[in-house]
């Protein structure tokens, strides 16, 4: 007969994890001696043997018992299914690892993958990271808005750097933020922009429902004319040739424009 300190001796674990094995169920409680110690038998080590290699080999508690009294072909079933559970566990934290790998970047922090790799891709075109800073934060906030649609934005955008006119503009754009307040590319600027709007009406884009709110436009636009000293300039160039917004592009109407527009 054994004591406590010599079975768990015997099954290489610890004395507090017997007496914890017997608070759960897992291992029976002995008889006591006429002293009232525990006293255990060779079945008992088995048994404790058996708990210690199923919770070294990652079954949870709760299952140990289950399989401890499960058939062979019970046995087997139920250590595929803590398999797929723990590999669907490593998945997670390769990917919890993945992110924070990602965050310590920097630039990750809030963004999804598909902006990431977008803003890398301006990055690529020759993009001043200023300009990239301040894209950036606006994707920061419309992910957050449309977190189920972001990746199908940013694959539309995609689509529109393959046109050689909106990296032109991204150029410009780019480069305009140490511009002179007079500068003429600024007018260079609002054609190219008012060539892709055209062409964004004919496709149909513009009146597209994106899932962001107007007031959610309204501080989007804001925060783009406070960004850049020409925006106010830009927008008001735009404006004058029937063309509203910045983050929403909204064609005015000619009679609706007559009267808004002040008299020259």
């Amino acid at each position: 007969m054994l004591t406590i300190s010599q079975l768990a001796a015997y099954a290489g674990v610890t004395v507090r994890a017997v007496r914890h094995y017997h608070r759960i169920g897992l291992l029976p409680e002995p008889e006591r001696d006429r002293s009232g110690y525990r006293i255990y038998d060779a079945v008992a080590v088995v048994r404790l043997i058996r708990i210690r290699t199923l919770a070294d080999a990652g079954v949870p508690l709760a299952r140990v018992q289950e399989l401890l009294d499960a058939g062979p072909e019970v046995f087997a079933g139920g250590v595929q299914e803590i398999d797929k559970a723990l590999h669907a566990e490593i998945r997670r934290l390769q990917n919890t690892r993945s992110r924070l790998a990602r965050l310590a970047a920097g630039e990750h922090l809030a963004l999804p993958q598909s902006v990431v790799d977008y803003l890398d891709r301006l990055r690529g075109l020759g993009v001043e990271e200023r300009y990239i800073e301040m894209e950036r934060d606006a994707w920061i906030m419309i992910a957050a808005q449309v977190p189920h649609s972001i990746d199908s934005v940013i694959a539309k955008k995609h689509e529109e750097l393959d046109d050689p006119e909106m990296v032109k503009l991204y150029s410009l754009l780019s480069g305009a933020l140490d511009w002179p307040a007079d500068d003429p590319r600024i007018v260079e600027v609002a054609d190219i922009m008012e060539r892709l709007m055209v062409r964004a009406v004919e496709a149909g884009e513009v009146d597209a429902d994106d899932g962001i709110d107007d007031q959610f436009v309204d501080l989007l636009d804001s925060t783009m004319v406070e960004s850049s000293p020409h925006a106010a300039r830009l927008l008001a160039i735009l404006e004058e040739r029937g063309w509203r917004g910045w983050t929403r592009i909204e064609r005015v109407p000619a009679e609706r424009l007559k009267t808004e527009l002040p008299p020259s």
